[in-house]
């Protein structure tokens, strides 16, 4: 194996070297591709509005509750969005922070579900980090832009080619209906691959 500059996004634990598509194991590429059908099951759910409302529902009752919604969602980029409301508000006439936070992260978390459901091997997945900066009160609908489904992509292939964890730093930007930027969040996300 070559020794190889690390990505800003890859932070692997212990592990001084990473593999790039490029780089071959016993001939074969290293990294599997993954299974379209299922990334293109999700990504179609996620983007009808019924469907992805039906499972916010079952799996994360509070985004149902706030109305957070997924407006684009191509191989790369998540748009969601979260409006001010009254269930949502807080004391000083804006949306909550924990609501920004929450679909700030569900901008990065619809690429992990995505890109690791019905693969195989499965990958465990994580928040182990997150951080924010506010600069103006959110008081009306705010849209969250995710750019780095590619590097989340190319992570859970990593962990599926090599099983070693793998952590990917997630930065996003809530803007409001002027395109006036609210607030930045970064998650980082922890990945490995379940043994076969």
């Amino acid at each position: 194996m070559h020794a190889l500059n690390i990505p800003h996004y890859y932070i692997p634990f212990g592990m001084e070297q990473v593999l790039t598509p490029e780089t071959t194991l016993t001939g074969q590429n290293a990294w599997p591709e993954l299974d379209p059908r299922p990334i293109e099951y999700i990504r179609n759910n996620a983007l009808n509005g019924f469907k992805f409302r039906l499972m916010l529902l079952g799996q994360l009752p509070m985004g149902f509750l706030c109305g957070m919604k997924i407006k684009e969602l191509s191989d790369s980029t998540a748009k969601v969005t979260v409006p001010y409301k009254w269930l949502n508000k807080n004391p000083f006439r804006s949306t909550f922070w924990a609501v920004l936070g929450m679909a700030a992260e569900m901008s990065s978390g619809i690429f992990l579900m995505m890109y690791t459901y019905k693969q195989k091997p499965s990958v465990a997945t994580l928040v182990v980090e997150n951080s924010a900066k506010y600069y103006k009160k959110a008081t009306g609908r705010t849209t969250f832009v995710f750019e780095g489904g590619m590097d989340i992509k190319n992570a859970i292939r990593q962990t599926m080619a090599t099983g070693e964890p793998i952590e990917v730093v997630c930065p996003m930007k809530g803007f409001n209906d002027s395109g006036e930027l609210l607030v930045e969040y970064s998650f980082t996300w922890s990945f490995k691959a379940r043994k076969k």
